[in-house]
């Protein structure tokens, strides 16, 4: 005879969580803010609120309903339904205080904010002055510390070298140099993925400033080959001081220099010095709009998931990180302390191929 044992449901007092995403729109967003919803109501109970527009949101006080309803069909969307920016509230005079208030005001117990190096440095801040915080890593740039890649950077990677295997074409059809100048502020990881992937000449990332004579004569060696080069190059990427001139950008609340612009100086340099036709595709933010892989559709859902997990069991102050196949937590000062670019060992492996 079988004995069923069972255990007493304890009810524990369901909480309001506040969801922001900051930054940069990225594929997978919509995934990350599903799977917090989904598992919140239905295994926890939990009630949610969406702060609109990152943290403009929780700073002016709006807000928006998130629902089982409001997060049907989003899966594959782009983007982000609550909207985003790059508020600083920080730089703000009483931007915290403000914050702390309308969480108070709104009812809100806890926070789930979404995005990259910036919007998870406030969230630390945030902690540190007793806002219950738990980080979801966010970037394209798969520039973060602490996980080993991010949502949004596998999409990024594909439409990169999707257009990169279209460049090959034209390029051989009309004998130019075409370069692909892909976003990367301080990392190069797209650029050096893509460009491996698409089998790129040249690769050039911010981390090691290039020299112009050196990539004017990977050009000329590849048409020597009666084929034509592709030369991707990250949006931060750099020469050695004094070899080009490069316009300077505006800054953003956080600091950053606007970049753009580095793929026309290229192409007008390597014209002059070799002779040889060179045009410019900037992909821009086609790299982060449109559908997410379904890599990033499911590892951006294991992240939600872990978040709601952390949010409630009162594990605030930590980000949701790849570790391996795992998902793990770690503190958002480990998550914010540094940038992780490339490392010399991994740009030596594309070197191989360049010319």
């Amino acid at each position: 005879m079988k004995v069923w044992f069972v255990t007493p449901y304890r009810e524990e007092p369901a909480m309001r969580i506040g969801v922001l995403t900051g930054g940069g729109d990225c594929p997978g967003l919509n995934a990350v803010i599903r799977a917090v919803v989904r598992k919140g109501v239905s295994v926890y109970g939990h009630e949610f609120v969406g702060f609109r527009d990152g943290w403009r949101g929780p700073l002016e006080g709006d807000t928006m309903p998130l629902d089982i309803g409001a997060v049907r069909g989003i899966l594959p969307r782009g983007g982000t339904i609550l909207g985003s920016s790059r508020t600083n509230p920080i730089k703000i005079e009483g931007g915290v205080d403000r914050i702390k208030e309308n969480l108070a005001s709104t009812g809100v117990d806890a926070l789930i904010a979404i995005g990259g190096e910036d919007t998870l440095g406030v969230a630390k801040q945030l902690y540190d002055r007793q806002v219950k915080v738990v980080g979801v890593p966010k970037t394209i740039d798969n520039d973060l510390s602490g996980t080993d890649y991010t949502f949004g950077f596998d999409t990024a990677v594909n439409i990169a070298t999707e257009a990169i295997d279209r460049l090959h074409t034209t390029a051989e059809s009309h004998h130019r140099a075409l370069i692909c100048e892909v976003m990367g502020r301080h990392a190069g990881w797209i650029a050096l993925h893509a460009g491996m992937a698409g089998g790129a000449n040249v690769i050039l990332i911010p981390e090691k400033p290039f020299d112009i004579d050196r990539v004017c004569e990977y050009v000329e060696s590849r048409f020597r080959t009666r084929y034509s080069p592709i030369i991707v190059v990250a949006e931060g990427a750099h020469p050695i001081e004094g070899q080009m001139e490069l316009q300077a950008g505006t800054l953003d609340a956080f600091g950053h220099v606007r970049l753009g612009g580095i793929g026309e100086v290229l192409a007008k340099e390597i014209e002059k010095r070799t002779g040889k036709e060179a045009r410019t595709t900037v992909l821009g933010h086609i790299q982060r709009g449109g559908t997410p892989t379904a890599y990033d559709r499911v590892l951006a859902t294991r992240f939600g998931l872990q978040a709601i997990d952390a949010a409630h069991e009162g594990d605030y102050g930590k980000m949701v990180a790849l570790r391996g196949t795992d998902i793990v937590r770690v503190g958002l000062d480990e998550a914010t302390a540094e940038l992780k670019t490339v490392p010399v060992s991994r740009y030596s492996e594309a070197e191989v191929f360049f010319g």
